[in-house]
């Protein structure tokens, strides 16, 4: 995750780079977010003219009170009940504006989220590998969800409220002074004390509002690999280890978390004590005006109303920057990601031939590759791979063998050299077209929640049943399928683990040759099963790699003595090549690899 939203000394520049970035995403809904302003500014002007209104009723009660003691024909109720009706119609105009606009808001910042969460995840089937190596799953995780879900409720509240509140201050300040100049002018000498304080608490909770945000990625990200790893945790009696390191980031959140809250908590109280000064000061100048006659009781009334509403607006606009901190906040975590570098996706010079067209013949031409530039892996590597032909790779751990896999599928590319397939640059087809030539079995089995049906047909969409249950016989996997309780339509549960290790790995296999790719990459890891279930994986992998040029990442050797070639992998260098008879002949690493699982197995 990148922390730049984290630095101090960076966060009114990017805050004010965000904020535009939001505005500019924002402005993809601009006629709803019209019509949004139009309801929402016609919703509070019928409130705001209530006040005055209600005054001139006061005032006709006043003066109706007066004429009868002076012996006049006293309250006047027919124009009374005018000005109530009048009342109640603004009221209910105003709440029906209202409504409308919240549907409305709560529609384009729904939208919006909807959209976001599209675009990442998007971006991150085009992101290069390298990124989700230094990152965790939960940190990634919290761009969509959290910061997604605080973006768009943050905005809803805030857009809203700030519209209202703009236009209730201009409709309050008009409106006090068609009532009384001085009266307005005693009230706003109050104002810049409480956007003093408004703007002073501001600058201090912007800090808090970010950190929180990137404090809950990674209380995310640690509670994902936690509770995924759980067995592990409790096998080595890592519990307390484990609690330690969340507490001390759960602190932090907390920390973060108080201080914007707590900031945030302050606006109304303060703004409340603001109001009542001003409060005081009209009634008591309001007073000595009516005593002169200057001003009617009923505009006393309204411009007291108006004063308790005014510092409304203000609080609120202290609430809506807080939330707009927030969102802010969120949004810059997620720009952030969607800016991220990406892997290019279309190759510059396409190669003139069709990816399905392709025989499967594979050469590496002095291949020079390391995860960083100082830390090279593999030095100079070389092989010329044909047809249906299968190789094997063998190694020490750390070796290098799933980095060859790696380049082959263009996860990473390689720093100098180039590997060809059909003499065909891998640079010159487009990603996901390269991707069609390869299909994968690897040791860490991914099926996902749905039946085996499901499971196996995602090798291939279009596939019909029979070629599902096809392709489960060639794999060795339909017996065993049939006799779990439903078969083929047996729901997976989301870990898998309701089957075992064994069956997974043929159900992949039934997958791999149902997608029936022209180049085959098999993590041949079988330690996990016993004997009898080994021995129909590896019949299954047969099947599997016949009439298929395959790499097969070898861990028992003894699995793989057919091979047509077997590279030989020492700290990053294809030290040996040749098949099996051979390196035995040579006597050098294989051979010593090759005596000593013998050994061990004999």
């Amino acid at each position: 995750m990148a922390h730049g939203a984290m630095k101090g000394g960076e966060k009114a520049k990017d805050f004010k780079k965000s904020l535009g970035k939001l505005v500019a995403y924002i402005g993809n809904y601009k006629f709803g977010l019209i019509a949004v302003m139009v309801f929402a500014i016609g919703s509070t002007v019928f409130n705001v003219v209530g006040p005055k209104i209600l005054g001139n009723a006061t005032t006709e009660i006043f003066n109706g009170i007066m004429s009868k003691l002076s012996g006049g024909s006293g309250i006047n109720f027919d124009a009374i009940a005018g000005i109530i009706l009048l009342l109640l119609v603004l009221y209910v105009v105003s709440a029906v504006f209202q409504f409308i606009q919240g549907f409305l808001m709560t529609g384009i910042s729904q939208k919006m989220c909807f959209k976001l969460r599209k675009e990442l995840i998007e971006k991150i089937n085009r992101m290069p590998m390298n990124y989700f190596d230094t990152r965790t799953y939960g940190e990634v995780l919290s761009r969509i969800t959290n910061d997604v879900d605080t973006l768009g409720q943050s905005l809803n509240q805030s857009v809203t409220q700030l519209i209202t509140s703009i236009t209730t201050i201009i409709g309050i300040t008009y409106m006090m002074f068609t009532i009384s100049p001085l009266l307005t002018v005693i009230t706003f000498v109050i104002l810049p004390l409480s956007v003093f304080m408004m703007s002073f608490i501001v600058k201090k909770s912007q800090k808090f509002f970010r950190d929180q945000q990137a404090y809950l990625g990674k209380v995310n990200g640690q509670v994902e690999e936690i509770y995924s790893g759980h067995n592990i945790v409790q096998a080595f009696n890592r519990e307390e280890e484990v609690i330690a390191e969340f507490k001390a980031t759960n602190r932090k959140l907390y920390e973060s978390a108080w201080k914007s809250q707590y900031l945030s908590g302050l606006m109304q109280p303060i703004m409340g004590f603001v109001g009542n000064l001003g409060y005081v000061a009209v009634a008591i100048v309001g007073g000595i005006l009516a005593a002169n006659g200057t001003i009617t009781v009923g505009n006393i009334q309204s411009f007291i109303a108006y004063v308790k509403q005014f510092t409304q607006p203000i609080g609120q606009m202290a609430q809506v920057s807080n939330m707009l901190q927030s969102a802010v906040a969120a949004a810059e975590r997620v720009f952030e990601f969607l800016d991220e570098e990406e892997e290019e996706q279309k190759a510059e010079n396409h190669a003139p031939i069709n990816a399905s067209e392709l025989e499967g013949n594979v050469e590496f031409e002095h291949v020079r590759f390391g995860y960083n530039p100082d830390k090279i892996i593999l030095k100079d590597f070389s092989a010329d791979i044909k047809s249906g032909q299968k190789i094997a790779i063998v190694g020490p751990t750390g070796a290098g063998k799933t980095t060859i896999v790696k380049l082959l599928m263009r996860f990473y590319d390689v720093n100098d050299g180039s590997i060809k397939i059909d003499g065909h640059n891998i640079k010159d087809f487009d990603r996901s077209e390269l991707r069609e030539v390869f299909g994968m079995v690897l040791q860490d089995t991914w099926l996902f929640k749905g039946t085996i049906m499901e499971n196996i047909r995602y090798g291939r969409l279009d596939a019909t049943d029979e070629e599902v249950i096809a392709a489960a016989k060639a794999a060795h996997a339909h017996h065993f399928i049939m006799t779990l309780p439903g078969g083929y339509d047996m729901e997976l549960n989301e870990e898998a683990s309701n089957i075992s290790q064994g069956q997974k790995q043929l159900i992949t296999i039934a997958r791999a040759i149902l997608a029936d790719n022209r180049i085959m990459i098999l993590d041949e890891a079988t330690s996990s099963v016993d004997t009898r279930t080994e021995e129909r994986i590896q019949k299954a992998m047969d099947n599997l790699t016949k009439g298929r040029t395959s790499f097969v990442i070898a861990h028992r050797l003894s699995t793989i003595r057919d091979a047509d070639l077997i590279l030989v992998l020492k700290d990053g260098d294809v030290i040996e090549q040749g098949n099996h008879e051979e390196l035995l002949r040579k006597g050098g690493f294989y051979a010593e690899l090759y005596n000593s699982q013998f050994e061990q197995t004999a």
